[in-house]
């Protein structure tokens, strides 16, 4: 993982859902980052002990790289 990203499960969780909620509704990713949103949500607000969250963390940065991929570069613009 990228040492400047935060190593504790809340606060990635908490950046995850920011990222995740800025995916355009056209991505072919939005419906699952929407889901996968929603659940961060939901494990954020529970009271602790929670179960770990590291599968959805993954998941979530997969899908922003996926999404990342598909998006128009910056020479797409006329």
């Amino acid at each position: 993982m990228n040492d400047s990203l935060p190593q504790d499960p809340d606060a990635l969780a908490r950046l995850l859902t920011l990222r995740l909620e800025r995916l355009s509704a056209d991505s072919p990713w939005a419906h699952r980052a929407s889901g996968l949103r929603g659940a961060l949500l939901r494990w954020l607000e529970s009271p602790p002990p929670r179960g770990d969250a590291s599968a959805w963390i993954s998941e979530g940065f997969r899908i922003l790289e996926a999404a990342a991929k598909e998006a128009p570069g910056d020479d797409s613009t006329p």
